[in-house]
């Protein structure tokens, strides 16, 4: 059987800079998110539009800038190879997500471990369904 994992991000705090939010994972709270400022969904400089999108773990031979597993949001309009990777200021990112267990202005803390805690917890999820709020 498929076992499907809901990701939830709560974005909160919006400056000219980033966008930080909250992580859930099954309804459970799991750490920080930073994103670049919504700037209407442009390539590279901006965080994707709220909305429900499909995420699949991408193994790190599968990406030439990545040696580690990471994930994949798929299905963003106008957009491709948006990424929930390790990071921790908006100079780390060109429109994915980030994930910390700290945070404090334009910035996420622990990232390494965060991001490391999150893909073991995904072992043997199938499907992941990514849903993006704001407040």
């Amino acid at each position: 059987f498929i076992m499907k994992t809901n990701l939830l991000i709560k974005r909160d705090t919006f400056t000219e800079e980033s966008t930080v939010g909250k992580l859930y994972v099954n309804g459970e709270f799991y750490g920080y998110t930073l994103e670049l400022p919504f700037k209407n969904n442009q390539r590279r400089v901006s965080c994707i539009p709220k909305g429900v999108y499909d995420v699949r773990k991408r193994d790190g031979a599968e990406s030439g800038k990545f040696k580690y597993e990471h994930l994949y949001i798929l299905n963003v309009p106008n957009r491709e190879y948006i990424l929930f990777h390790i990071g921790n200021k908006p100079s780390d990112i060109l429109g994915c997500v980030l994930l910390g267990e700290t945070k404090s202005d334009n910035f996420v803390g622990h990232s390494t471990k965060a991001f490391k805690n999150l893909m073991k917890n995904l072992e043997g999820c199938d499907k992941l369904e990514l849903i993006i709020k704001n407040r």
